[in-house]
Parts: structure tokens; C-alpha cells; sequence
């Protein structure tokens, strides 16, 4: 994966408005769809399990978050992933607070038991605990680092057949096989909420045009990572109040020059 194909795929974004179908929590819903606007998708919040197998469907993608659990919701989301694994569209997860509580890390496991998920995106914490291995939860949030990030990620990868992202100081993208380390983003990030959730939906506007997992995961995390680089040095020192929006102004404008002159990600041999 290159700078080239990383903007060829953000053209490609943006040209052809993928529909992404997101049944994630409340506290971002706004911040989602705004964001998904910015950067060229097309995003649908459509949670009801009356409509969720038509519109998982006819999507780019279908994200799953479970941020702000229900019973309902849960009904929901396995009804939308059945459809979209019959009718072939990726399927991305994000295990919001996987550890945090039995209930919330056992339908995290659920569904990832009974779905073809193409990509889980998450902290160390809920990818461990997801993956059913210990690690330290506090809320939704990680506890203070346990262990090597990118070993527990490769040995999620393996258990769960999927492709793994990490988010943290350092990302990592691992599908067991092939691992990417992911250097762009700033700390203002963890300071807007819905930032991580927003991420997950980006992952799944790219996986919606790029089949390869992990080539879609290294794109979004580039054109991510770049972005809150580029609304930070805008909003200066002035806090995460003016970064968010400037955050989503970057998304709407970022481009080839800022991939190839801000990209920093690597591959591990």
C-alpha cells in the first residue's frame, strides 16, 4: 500500500458516494453522519429491525457499533450483518467498552460469532477482551498498557479470521499475516467524543470501494490521521471545541499533497 493508491482510493471516495449503514450509538450519531458527509460518503442511520436486511442491502458497507446497547438494537444488528454476509457487503465492527461488563462483551462476542465481520476497529482493551483475552477497561476507555499492542492484535487476527485495527498512541492494522504500524492523528482526538466511532464509519466508506481489508483500513487511518493533523494545526491551541470543527472541515478538504507530504505508516517484515 502506497501514498498513490491511498489518494486513488480517496478520489474514488469521493466520486462515487458510497452508502454506508451505520447502526451505532447515540452519543455520536450527529458527529458520524457529519463526518461521513465531510469525507464523501453517504451515510443512513436506520436501526429498526423492520427495514435493517433491505437497507444493509443495498449499502457500501454496514457498520456496527455498540456503544449504546439495547436488546433491540442488538436484534438489529444481527438482522442487517445476516444480510449484508448473504449479499456480500463488509461488514466493519466496533466493540464500544468490550470488558467493561458481561453483557457488553458477551454481544460483542456474539456477533462475532455469528457474523462475517471483514474489519473490528477498537482500543486495546475492547480488542482483547473482544477476542477474549485480558485487558484493562475503565468505561469505554483502555486501561494503562498490559502488554506488546501489536502481538495481542496479530493473535486476535488469528483467532477471529478477521482483520484487526488498533487505535491509540500507535495504530496497528493486522489481518494475522500482514501488519501495518499507523504513525498519523494527534492527542485532540481522544478529546472529541465519537472520534474513535467516526473512524470505524470511515474505515467503512473506504471498505465499501476497496476490497482488501487491510488496504482499506491503511487508507482510512491515513486520510484520518491526516486530517486531525491538519485541523490541529488549524484550531492551534484553542482547544478541542474548535478542533472538531475545523476536524471536519480537514476532511472535507484533505488531498493528494497533504497524503504525500503528512502519510507516515510502515510495514512490518
Amino acid at each position: 500500500m502506497n501514498v498513490h493508491e491511498i489518494s486513488s482510493l480517496l478520489d474514488k471516495l469521493r466520486e462515487t458516494n458510497p452508502l454506508v449503514h451505520n447502526i451505532t450509538n447515540v452519543v455520536v450519531t450527529n458527529f458520524t453522519a457529519n463526518g461521513l458527509l465531510s469525507i464523501g460518503a453517504s451515510p443512513v442511520m436506520a436501526y429498526a429491525r423492520e427495514e435493517v436486511s433491505d437497507m444493509a442491502k443495498i449499502a457500501g458497507a454496514l457498520v456496527l457499533n455498540i456503544g449504546t446497547l439495547t436488546a433491540e438494537e442488538v436484534e438489529s444488528m444481527l438482522i442487517a450483518g445476516r444480510s449484508a454476509n448473504e449479499h456480500g457487503v463488509p461488514v466493519i465492527f466496533d466493540p464500544v467498552g468490550a470488558g467493561a461488563t458481561p453483557y457488553r462483551t458477551e454481544t460483542a462476542k456474539r456477533l462475532l460469532n455469528d457474523l462475517d465481520i471483514s474489519i473490528v476497529r477498537g482500543n486495546a482493551a475492547e480488542i482483547a477482551n473482544a477476542g477474549d483475552l485480558s485487558w484493562q477497561i475503565k468505561g469505554v476507555d483502555t486501561g494503562e498498557a498490559q502488554g506488546n499492542p501489536i502481538e495481542m492484535g496479530i493473535k486476535v487476527a488469528k483467532k477471529l479470521n478477521t482483520t484487526i485495527v488498533i487505535t491509540g498512541k500507535q495504530d496497528v492494522i493486522t489481518d494475522g499475516q500482514t501488519t501495518y504500524i499507523m504513525n498519523n492523528g494527534h492527542p485532540y482526538l481522544t478529546k472529541v467524543t465519537g472520534a474513535g466511532c467516526l473512524l470505524t464509519s470511515v474505515i467503512g466508506a473506504f471498505s465499501a470501494l476497496e476490497k482488501d481489508p487491510i488496504k482499506a483500513a491503511v487508507a482510512a487511518l491515513v486520510v484520518y490521521g491526516v486530517a486531525a493533523e491538519i485541523a490541529a494545526e488549524a484550531a492551534s491551541d484553542k482547544g478541542p471545541g474548535l478542533f472538531q470543527s475545523e476536524f471536519l472541515n480537514a476532511l472535507h478538504k484533505v488531498g493528494t499533497q497533504d497524503i504525500e507530504k503528512y502519510a507516515s505508516f510502515e510495514k512490518m517484515i
